[in-house]
């Protein structure tokens, strides 16, 4: 993986491995991308916090990985997952990508899934 373009990091797209859809956006270093192959959950690089984190350690919403893709750069992957809990969003909703734009404005286009403050106790 050519981890050069985003200083040590590379965009990884996770999508529903039944749906096709696109769940969410995260980041990886090399070591988030090995810790992914090897406990078949996904990992990120957290670049507020400056640190590995797995989906679901706070949530238990957590992502079983059924394939990894790289793209024609090799500087992105494409992650297929089974996603084990209400959600994914870290703000509710099954998907990150639940806005969508309408008229110039943006507007939920799905309905929340879970309550986060009672996941994460107001920590988003």
């Amino acid at each position: 993986m050519d981890y050069s373009k985003l200083n040590g990091l590379i965009p990884a797209v996770i999508q529903d491995a039944d749906s096709n859809e696109v769940l969410m956006v995260g980041f990886m270093n090399d070591e988030a991308l090995a810790r992914t192959r090897d406990s078949g959950f996904a990992t990120f690089f957290s670049r507020t916090r400056n640190t590995l984190w797995m989906k679901g350690e706070t949530s238990g919403n957590r992502l079983v990985v059924k394939e990894i893709f790289n793209d024609c750069d090799n500087d992105t992957i494409l992650i297929t997952v089974d996603a084990i809990g209400p959600g994914v969003c870290h703000a509710g909703y099954e998907s990150c990508f639940y806005r969508k734009l309408e008229n110039n404005e943006w507007v939920e286009s799905e309905k929340p899934t879970y309550d986060p403050n009672a996941v994460y106790g107001g920590k988003q």
